[in-house]
């Protein structure tokens, strides 16, 4: 296992943003690098210690995706030039290697794509409040964790860091981004949705839900960008362990919000720092998923 990476530090790329989890920097007007640290945030606040590999593991999952969809739809990689053509200080290029990706250089749409397949997280407090999901009528009677008839496309606001994203139903995000783009974002998002889910079942993978988020070029064509069916981006379930009526346990950061629901914390800044055993307990279920996904089947 390498040692954590909390913040890389490159030299010779100017850095253009540090998010929840990913640094990016600046190539040239067409192109960026993009680097997964091993930063973990929880209830919207980035936590003090980094969970091991954690970056690797998202940037294999992602780009196992981004490979998987792209006969669905055209995405932010860049495959014709080399992190070594980026990076020529071997010093710099090692601190990165593994979870350093170049992309283009696209323009982000302003909503974030989430489709459940599944009814949990706000969707579940939605639908226990108005009986809808984003002003999508939901059949009455269903469980936490009940499976939908079929999966519906639930979009969000894109929030500022340390705000949280706010649920919208159609209607605004055709306000948002126009009729077109907007049904052409949900097709793609459901399409993409279906095939995961069937060949993550296949391997013992639920997914509930995930958030894909797209942008645009110049030309005003459609990009999948950013992390694609990763454990920070969906909420993933063992199938052996499925169970309507409860939150069933997930590949993702579940031991560190079950450990910070413990503390005497107020879930604002600074957060406090993770005991070894939260750690590794966590790094060890985003290796499963990783592993479950990106492995041929047994």
């Amino acid at each position: 296992m390498s040692n954590p990476l909390f913040e890389s530090q490159l030299r010779s790329l100017p850095l253009v943003q540090r998010g929840k989890v990913r640094d990016i920097y600046a190539i040239d007007d067409k192109y960026t690098l993009i680097v997964a640290s091993d930063r973990i945030s929880a209830f919207d606040v980035i936590l003090p210690t980094p969970i091991p590999n954690k970056g690797q593991i998202l940037t294999m999952v992602s780009n196992f995706w981004f490979n998987f969809s792209s006969k669905l739809i055209q995405n932010h990689l860049v495959d014709d030039i080399t992190l070594e053509d980026i990076l020529p200080d071997a010093e710099e290029r090692q601190q990165v290697e593994g979870r350093a990706v170049i992309v283009r250089k696209l323009n982000p749409l302003p909503v974030e794509a989430i489709v459940r397949g599944y009814i949990a997280g706000s969707g579940w407090k939605d639908y226990q409040k108005t009986g809808q999901i984003c002003g999508i009528d939901i059949p009455q009677g269903l469980q936490l964790a009940s499976k939908l008839e079929q999966p519906i496309f639930t979009p969000s606001t894109k929030a500022e860091q340390g705000l949280h994203d706010e649920n919208i139903d159609f209607a605004k995000t055709v306000e948002l981004i126009g009729e077109s783009l907007a049904n052409q974002v949900k097709q793609v998002s459901l399409e993409i949705y279906t095939w995961a889910r069937d060949y993550a079942a296949e391997r013992g993978i639920i997914i509930a839900d995930t958030k894909f988020e797209f942008g645009t070029d110049d030309q005003g064509q459609l990009y999948l960008i950013d992390e694609v069916l990763t454990p920070d981006s969906s909420r993933f379930w063992p199938t052996d362990q499925y169970q309507e009526g409860i939150s069933p346990p997930s590949f993702d950061k579940q031991f560190v919000r079950d450990y910070l629901e413990t503390l005497d914390w107020d879930k604002t800044p600074p957060a406090p720092d993770l005991p070894e055993e939260i750690t590794t307990k966590t790094a060890a279920k985003y290796q499963e998923a990783e592993q479950r996904l990106t492995m041929p089947k047994a």
